[in-house]
């Protein structure tokens, strides 16, 4: 029976969600993942009846073996992480396990996601992933497909708080590149404009993280004693980080802030509260920053530059017009600055005037 030239594969319809949830959590092995970020889930039909379901999500965003591999360095890999998907799930509905059947569903998945993900997130995708556990499976069906087994991982695993501190099973990575010069593209010094999403990332090192609230320490604290739950070094760093990162405004910052871990959290000297490091709230940033002055904000920073001024070798510059900011003369103020790739530094900042 060649079921698998009449198969045809199709995004989940907004109706159809919750009856796909429904089949993964009754008949796959690990149930259901939640649709969080950027994600797309697919189905796929024989006639009218469902065969397969799959689904696409974000990257992992620490592999070692897949970094290797695509041979990114590592500015690029947090500002490029959007352009690889993971796939997550992947299954073959019962009663429909013919042979062939997997290898044609992911490559119908593979020639046409590429331009889903663009239609939907307004960007292509240049590589797929997928983890497979060998306790379970030999990942037959992605070596048929023409994935690259690229290594194992270290077995840690994602939790709520950071990454797990013990490893567990490691798995076996695959890879897909979904264009010939997908490895030269992600590892490239500069992206087309295509692939590009949002405002640049940068990914801080530990010791960026250990040595921003040393830089902070000398600026004076504009605000009562009585209400100093954070040290000002600390929500200092902590913006200033969330800022580099690509983050912009309060709410953002805090977000950012939200999603550390615990370890991120001790380098940038959090209080600890029931032995578990806390963040500052986005009023508490909010409240402290329109206090702070610039000009001691300003001193600090350039020092903090020229620590790691020396591991720049590219440098990006920005400007933009800030939003209502119009002095006496009714001149509008514009700030651009320059920030260096490798260290995240902001080097310079220049206000300048647009005249009406």
């Amino acid at each position: 029976m060649k079921i698998q030239v009449k198969i045809t594969v199709q995004p989940i319809q907004l109706g159809d969600e919750k009856r796909f949830q429904s089949l993964m959590n009754e008949h796959h092995y690990q149930g259901a993942l939640p649709k969080i970020g950027h994600t797309v889930w697919y189905v796929a039909c024989y006639h009218d009846n469902w065969v397969a379901l799959i689904s696409f999500s974000a990257a992992a965003w620490k592999c070692a073996a897949r970094d290797q591999w695509i041979g990114w360095r590592y500015r690029y890999q947090y500002d490029r992480l959007h352009l690889v998907a993971n796939n997550s799930r992947f299954l073959i509905l019962p009663n429909y396990h013919y042979s062939n059947l997997a290898s044609r569903i992911l490559s119908l998945c593979e020639q046409r996601i590429s331009q889903d993900w663009q239609n939907a997130f307004g960007y292509p995708l240049l590589l797929l992933e997928t983890f497979v556990d060998p306790q379970y499976f030999r990942g037959t069906i992605y070596r048929a497909s023409n994935w690259i087994n690229v290594g194992t991982t270290r077995g840690f695993q994602r939790v709520r708080k950071g990454y797990s501190s013990k490893p567990s099973q490691p798995k076996d990575i695959f890879v897909r590149p979904l264009e010939r010069r997908s490895k030269v593209l992600l590892s490239a010094t500069t992206l087309p404009s295509l692939y590009c999403y949002g405002a640049p990332k940068i990914m801080l090192t530990a010791d960026q993280m250990r040595s921003l609230p040393e830089f902070f320490s000398d600026i004076s604290d504009p605000r009562r004693k009585q209400a100093q739950r954070h040290s000002l070094p600390c929500i200092l760093a902590i913006s200033t980080g969330a800022v580099l990162c690509g983050m912009e405004g309060y709410k953002a910052i805090a977000e950012w802030a939200g999603d550390l871990g615990q370890k991120a959290r001790s380098r940038f000297g959090c209080r600890k509260r029931n032995k578990v490091y806390v963040v500052p709230s986005r009023t508490t940033i909010r409240e402290t920053l329109i206090r702070i002055s610039p000009e001691e904000l300003d001193l600090a920073l350039q020092a903090w530059n020229a620590q790691f001024a020396e591991q720049d070798e590219g440098l990006a510059i920005d400007g933009k017009t800030m939003r209502s900011a119009i002095d006496d003369k009714g001149n509008q103020t514009h700030i651009m600055g320059v920030v260096g790739h490798e260290s995240g530094c902001c080097y310079t900042k220049k206000k300048s005037e647009i005249y009406p």
